[in-house]
């Protein structure tokens, strides 16, 4: 393999290219240390090195150091390692051994975050957030069907501010408070539940 660039990535590392493609990133002192110029060639011997003692470690620190403070999914996790310079085999390793050892588990995170935003989010607002944290489909939707969140006083809230509190209004005014319910991600049955009124089943086919 040959190094054919080495391009600053910031005031303190840069990344190395081996063989025209990104290889890792590296303090420069410890390019230095490590001898390697442009233009020269790294024996394979050297490169499982860095790649096992240096960046690797440095991969796996970073990524306990990111679920320090709050936890991430593996999503998450993967996107942050790549955006700071680590290649895919250090961040794979960095995951594999954050598994192993439970730091990182998608279905506990969803459970979670289910069980502790079930009653401020509607189930489409949930399945977003899941889904943008790189949540399977599946699983979200499973542990929603198991946990069953609450979203009566959520919905409460929210009729109220449209100035609703379970007195008699028109069927029109019952079918556009629907709607509203149901562009913030709640069903037609909770809607229907919410609004609790027999007549209320016939506005449905305004809606």
């Amino acid at each position: 393999m040959y190094i054919d660039k080495i391009e600053p990535l910031d005031k303190r590392r840069s990344r190395v290219y081996l063989d025209g493609e990104f290889a890792f990133a590296l303090y420069n002192g410890e390019i230095r240390r490590y001898r390697l110029e442009e233009g020269c060639e790294i024996e394979e011997p050297l490169y499982e090195e860095i790649l096992r003692e240096t960046v690797c470690r440095r991969a796996r620190e970073r990524a306990l150091y990111l679920l320090r403070d709050m936890d991430r999914t593996e999503h998450e996790l993967r996107a942050k390692l790549k955006s700071g310079g680590y290649p895919d085999p250090a961040i794979e390793e960095a995951l594999a051994f954050l598994k192993e050892y439970h730091y990182v588990d998608d279905a506990a995170y969803a459970r979670n975050y289910v069980e502790a935003h079930g009653g401020k989010k509607s189930r489409a607002q949930l399945m977003q957030s899941l889904w943008r944290k790189g949540i399977d489909r599946a699983l979200a939707e499973e542990l929603y069907e198991e946990i069953r969140p609450d979203t009566a006083e959520q919905i409460q809230r929210l009729l109220r501010k449209k100035g609703y509190t379970g007195q008699e209004v028109s069927r029109e005014e019952k079918g556009k408070l629907a709607a509203y319910l149901m562009r913030r991600g709640f069903s037609w049955e909770e809607a229907r539940n919410a609004l609790n009124s027999s007549a209320f089943d016939s506005a449905r086919c305004f809606l």
